[in-house]
């Protein structure tokens, strides 16, 4: 896995240039048919990281935001987030990141997050999890009580399950609101101790798999399963053990 983490950390760091150049600037705004925008950043990365990995791996499968399946009929799954967070990236936030993952039988083997404005590389595997080369590791809280929470995309919780977002907004030790994949990072590096997620594609989560648990931490759907490709979009990710499965009881409500 080393030698394809590498060859992907090669090929992002080129491709991250390309969200760099537009950010900030005026760009056309495409309204997908889930109402998610998409500008000529997101299909030009995309492009480039697809056509870098069919030229080194031509047999492996590839599944992107942008482009859809390519189907090899590989046990290796290749799957792109080119800009995640693309309305953060149009409203100038810097906040957008690009999510790489390699699967293997259909389990998340490798994570890369790039944060291109932040200039910090998050990767994930079995080795463990690292920024920018260096080690990261989740916290050791345990309780619900002592943690400080994300919840990413409350606007959404909010309107289909409200009484589950009041509950939400009065657990742990702190709370922020929030979007996209970083705040899953700042679990990994030990910042914040757990991130709730919703209504997520597989390009959004599988990345985060490995650099989570690489770190030491828990992420999987609300029910506690493993997350794959047909998982449903919901999304819990937790420091420890413990403090996960308070929030498995916290989200069962």
């Amino acid at each position: 896995m080393q030698h394809y983490l590498k060859a992907i950390l090669d090929i992002t760091d080129t491709a991250e240039d390309i969200p760099k150049r537009y950010f900030r600037q005026t760009l056309d705004i495409i309204h997908k048919g889930d109402d998610s925008p998409v500008t000529v950043a997101d299909q030009t990365c995309e492009r480039m990281i697809r056509d870098a990995l069919a030229q080194l791996f031509p047999d492996h499968s590839i599944l992107g935001e942008e482009f859809g399946f390519e189907d090899k009929g590989s046990d290796l799954l290749w799957i792109i987030d080119p800009i995640d967070g693309t309305r953060s990236f149009i409203s100038g936030m810097p906040l957008y990141s690009m999510l790489i993952a390699l699967l293997q039988d259909g389990v998340p083997k490798l994570g890369v997050v790039r944060m291109p404005e932040l200039g910090e590389v998050f990767t994930g595997s079995a080795d463990g999890a690292t920024v920018n080369g260096a080690a990261i590791s989740t916290s050791n809280v345990t309780a619900l009580k002592d943690a400080f929470v994300y919840i990413n995309e409350g606007n959404k919780i909010a309107l289909d399950a409200p009484d589950l977002f009041r509950r939400l907004c009065q657990s742990g030790r702190e709370q922020r609101l929030s979007y996209d994949g970083y705040p899953h990072m700042l679990v990994a590096m030990g910042h914040a101790d757990a991130c709730i997620d919703y209504d997520l594609q597989p390009y959004d989560y599988l990345p985060l798999v490995p650099v989570i648990e690489g770190a030491g931490g828990v992420i999987t759907d609300w029910a506690g399963a493993p997350l794959t490709l047909q998982s449903d979009g919901r999304v819990v990710a937790a420091a420890t053990k413990a403090l996960h499965r308070e929030m498995l009881d916290l989200l069962g409500g």
